[in-house]
């Protein structure tokens, strides 16, 4: 059946590409964006009437955060993806829906127990407090900056991703202090929290972290690991292994993602070139490595065998085009990869006819693999990447300004 999927996937991007004239970059981001105001707007529509956070699909239906018995790392994206159609559109609807929505996670900026904060806060507070200056958003912020930093030990010199001394599915793999490349991505509440406050503490932490990501998480090809686990009192590494690519040894393709996404965005607030430098090195690995597709939409593990039976991740594929779209401001030559890769996803193959997909944007999106979780399914975050990268190209083609 996987193997009938790809086939398939196959023949419509040909045909797409064949039948259709390349769009004009603005016009691929104009077009793609109205399409997606279209489908999001009915999915704005259903969050809104449930007082409700979309995450992804289960068995035809919408599966809601709250639905779910854990803290939800997802459930900025849906308002943070509010506030985006509202920068495109100025529509006032998408600013009260952001407005509502984000609200619905607003508790969760006292967790310590959480390391994916950033991800939380980030990307709902932090957008409607750049697009509205509203205190209060910004208090928000601070409030969850400030709950991330707890996670930090200066021994060790990380964030700690997943506690482990619960009844978690991580607390039986062995680790003590483990820090996952994903963790690269809360930096910027960190960030943020300094230029806001002057306190240069969120800082320091946000330094520290990149820089021992750089120094463990990376092979000589410049691959990542996905979870660097260290000695929580001696601060050496204990093990390098995944918990959601195919191996410990191989290329889970939204790790490649965050980390890409990660240091350009570290360079972004430090101009500290060794982050700059390490950005274009994933960047080659990525846009060089020989068994991507020709479409350039990932299989979830870069390493899986039988590719012709691997689900693809177009969520990987969207955080990619959103990274590289702002590391081509400084390094011209990956703007075409990038723009390339938003065509793919624009086309029939991965992007749903509005009123199909229950409303999410993108189809065949994977989770976790290993898991058995959203394997070929939208996602919320996958959706919001995509957009911003679509506003990205919007303002890089002189249309709009962010």
């Amino acid at each position: 059946m996987m193997k009938k999927y790809l086939g398939l996937l196959s023949v419509a991007f040909f045909f797409y590409s064949c039948v259709e004239q390349p769009l004009s970059e603005s016009v691929l981001a104009d077009k793609a964006l109205e399409s997606a105001e279209k489908q999001l707007s009915l999915l704005r529509d259903e969050a809104v009437a449930r007082k409700g956070l979309p995450r992804t699909v289960e068995g035809g239906k919408i599966c809601w955060t709250d639905e779910i018995n854990y803290i939800d790392w997802t459930e900025g994206f849906f308002p943070g993806t509010c506030w985006y159609m509202f920068e495109y559109t100025k529509d006032n609807r998408w600013e009260s829906a952001a407005g509502l929505l984000q609200a619905l996670c607003e508790k969760d900026k006292y967790l310590t127990s959480a390391h994916d904060l950033g991800f939380m806060f980030n990307s709902s507070y932090g957008n409607g407090f750049r697009l509205t200056g509203n205190a209060d958003y910004k208090e928000v912020l601070l409030t969850a900056a400030h709950s991330l930093s707890q996670r930090f030990n200066p021994v060790v010199g990380c964030i700690q991703s997943w506690d482990v001394n619960n009844d978690s599915w991580q607390s039986y793999k062995g680790w003590q202090y483990p820090v996952i490349i994903d963790n690269m991505m809360n930096l910027e509440l960190l960030f943020k929290a300094t230029a806001l406050t002057g306190d240069s503490s969120y800082y320091h932490i946000a330094i520290s972290h990149a820089d021992k990501t750089l120094e463990n998480h990376f092979r000589p090809d410049n691959s990542s690991y996905h979870v660097v686990d260290y000695d929580s009192i001696t601060g050496n590494i204990h093990v390098k292994q995944t918990a959601q690519g195919y191996a410990d040894e191989s290329s889970w393709a939204r790790g490649q993602a965050w980390g890409l996404y990660g240091y350009t965005m570290c360079y972004r607030y430090t101009r500290e070139e060794r982050y700059l430098q390490q950005a274009i090195k994933i960047a080659d690995y990525i846009t060089h490595f020989p068994l991507m597709p020709e479409d350039r939409i990932p299989y979830w593990d870069y390493n899986v065998s039988e590719l012709e039976q691997q689900p693809r991740d177009a969520s990987a594929a969207a955080i990619t085009a959103s990274a590289l779209l702002e590391l081509c401001t400084l390094v011209p030559s990956y703007k075409e990869y990038a723009v390339s890769i938003l065509r793919s996803l624009s086309s029939p193959a991965y992007c749903a006819p509005v009123g199909k997909n229950n409303f999410f944007v993108l189809m065949h999106s994977t989770g976790s693999v290993p898991h058995n979780a959203e394997i070929d399914a939208p996602l919320n975050y996958a959706d919001y990447y995509y957009v911003e990268a679509l506003l990205r190209l919007k303002e890089l083609s002189g249309y709009g300004k962010r």
